[in-house]
């Protein structure tokens, strides 16, 4: 499940709409998953997960652990990882410098994940200022889908939802060939000793899990 969330535009001062947008993607995380997050007497976090009525409790960290590589069909059933990307753009503020905002998400996701500006400009610069010949699909929807303003409304191409078929093939052969360098536009904001590459783990182990028996 992927569920996208974008906060003002262009010119627009930070305001109410980021805390709004950051709750209601807290809330999500929060409740999609048979593994809940509580609070302790001590204010520390621990998880609770029901089994045929019967509850579970225990650090957080050491349930989510327990479920993804070790848990039972009637552990993993209803269980959802929740990851969280979230960049700048003058809302978010950064990695270093959590904001309220920030922080209403960083306790609510699993993982959660910070887009540098790094990062994003590079992306600009390879595949929409100046892209290589195979690349150059990704630059050709993007300008077909944002014409000049006035000009003719047309058909966007370039969405989360959909992409002209060309212009995915070329996203996928740039990830897929620079995957290296991609990672490092990322930091890891929770869990605060996470990496990407634990993260790959964890979601490699999920993927090749036998669902159909699971489910």
């Amino acid at each position: 499940m992927i569920e996208c969330k974008r906060v003002g535009k262009e010119g627009d001062a930070k305001g109410p709409q980021t805390i709004e947008k950051a709750k209601q993607g807290a809330y999500v995380a929060k409740t999609t998953s048979s593994l809940q997050k509580v609070r302790n007497d001590q204010g520390g976090l621990d998880g609770v997960y029901y089994v045929n009525g019967n509850a579970h409790v225990g650090p957080y960290s050491q349930l989510l652990n327990e479920i993804i590589f070790n848990g039972e069909p009637q552990q993993l059933r209803d269980f959802t990882l929740s990851i969280g990307v979230v960049s700048n753009h003058g809302n978010w503020f950064t990695s270093g410098n959590q904001n309220k905002e920030m922080k209403v998400l960083a306790q609510s996701y699993d993982w959660l994940l910070f887009l540098t500006d790094e990062g994003l400009a590079q992306f600009i610069i390879d595949l929409l200022r100046s892209p290589q010949r195979r690349f150059k699909a990704v630059r050709d929807a993007f300008i077909a889908s944002y014409p000049p303003a006035g000009g003719p409304k047309v058909d966007n191409a370039f969405t989360k939802k959909k992409m002209e078929q060309t212009a995915h093939f070329a996203l996928d052969a740039y990830f897929a060939e620079n995957i290296s360098s991609i990672e490092s536009w990322f930091n890891i904001i929770s869990p605060n000793d996470g990496t990407l590459h634990e993260l790959k783990h964890i979601l490699k182990t999920l993927k090749n899990k036998d669902w159909r028996t699971i489910l």
